[in-house]
């Protein structure tokens, strides 16, 4: 009875220094503090934003890492403060095991570039304004005119087709928007108009100019034209 008696005391004694021994361990790793941050830049080809950037917007808002402890950080609010950011489109906040904060951001994408008299900014791929940045510049057409109408879902979605197919977006590198509408493009290596019109059947006729450009090519005669009308969906009317 005695020896069971003492078992049950050790067992006792060892659970509560088991108990201790976490609790004061719990307790120094959310005193810690946070290890230097990491931050990955997603397309970094094109750095509209910076890690030094998202480092000083950390510590603008949060002190710095070597001020916020683990049991104090809030990530969804880090993630939030980031996203906040007017070329950030998304970000993701995560502590990894040996304590790093790390942070993955995703620029937002600008599909063409907007001039006024007033300022120069980006429509991303979104249909919202984005600033420009003075780390880099985004080889996307230029816009110009009434551009009230640049907002227009379906203005943007002309811009999207332009920057998803691979032959407009190297052609492509500027169009005036009409006060009616209408849209009038140029392409880098010639002079000529492309009268576009308003948009709609707007697959229609990028397929029209695709294929007379490549026929039109290879009889060498696309510098002899001042214009090239793809209102007319099932035909191309060029002038000289």
């Amino acid at each position: 009875m005695r020896k069971n008696w003492l078992i049950n005391i050790q067992l006792i004694a060892i659970f509560g220094v088991v108990v201790f021994l976490y609790s004061f361990t719990s307790k120094r790793n959310g005193d810690r503090k946070i290890a230097k941050p990491t931050v990955e830049i997603l397309d970094a080809d094109n750095p509209f934003i910076t890690p030094e950037m998202v480092n000083n917007l950390l510590i603008e808002n949060f002190g710095g890492s070597s001020t916020i402890a683990k049991v104090g950080l809030d990530l969804n609010k880090v993630e939030e403060t980031i996203n906040k950011h007017s070329l950030i489109d998304r970000s993701e906040v995560y502590l990894s095991v040996d304590g790093r904060l790390k942070t993955v951001v995703t620029q937002k994408t600008p599909i063409a570039r907007v001039f006024n008299n007033a300022a120069s900014f980006y429509i991303d791929y979104k249909g919202s304004k984005m600033p420009l940045s003075d780390n880099f510049s985004a080889r996307v057409p230029l816009v110009y005119g009434d551009i009230n109408n640049s907002y227009n879902k379906d203005f943007v979605a002309l811009l999207k087709l332009i920057h998803e197919d691979d032959f407009l977006k190297k052609n492509i590198i500027g169009m005036e928007i009409k006060t009616d509408g209408s849209i009038i493009m140029k392409n880098r290596n010639y002079s000529y108009d492309i009268i576009f019109g308003r948009t709609i059947n707007m697959e229609r006729k990028f397929d029209n100019y695709k294929a007379f450009f490549q026929k039109a090519v290879q009889d060498t005669l696309l510098g002899s034209y001042k214009s090239i009308n793809l209102k007319y969906t099932t035909q191309v009317v060029c002038a000289k």
